[in-house]
């Protein structure tokens, strides 16, 4: 076979797979989810970042990244560190998100949040991950 025929297949299957993820979550998720979250004894470092995530994240993720009606659980197989490496919630944090799990909206950028915060309101977030079965 060319190489143009394995182009064209290759195109055709992300338009497949695009349109798939668009309609599923488009459709699938309500407007509001709020999990129940196993709070575990936090290292320092998660501690330092639960007081980070209170202070500047809690309005929307909620009381543990458990979810409002402004902002997913941040604490949710969605999240998962093989899905959502560290750098998409550093990216997320610096440069907003586009929506595309859930119908929140866009996540804006949060420039009053140090790198620093940052990397320690994602170990607190992992931590409760973990605690909570989210390898």
């Amino acid at each position: 076979m060319n190489k143009s025929f394995w182009i064209i297949i290759s195109a055709f299957a992300l338009v497949v797979v695009g349109v798939r993820l668009y309609v599923g979550h488009s459709t699938s998720e309500p407007a509001v989810t709020v999990v129940d979250v196993k709070v575990p004894e936090l290292s320092q470092v998660a501690a330092l970042g639960a007081r980070d995530f209170e202070a500047n994240c809690v309005s929307c993720h909620g009381e543990n990244a458990s979810g409002t009606e402004n902002g997913p659980p941040l604490v949710h197989d969605i999240y998962r560190p093989g899905h959502h490496p560290d750098y998409a919630f550093r990216t997320a944090a610096k440069a907003g998100v586009r929506a595309h799990h859930w119908r929140f909206g866009n996540m804006p950028p949060q420039p009053e949040v140090t790198a620093e915060e940052i990397n320690r309101i994602i170990v607190y977030v992992r931590e409760l991950q973990k605690e909570n079965g989210i390898l």
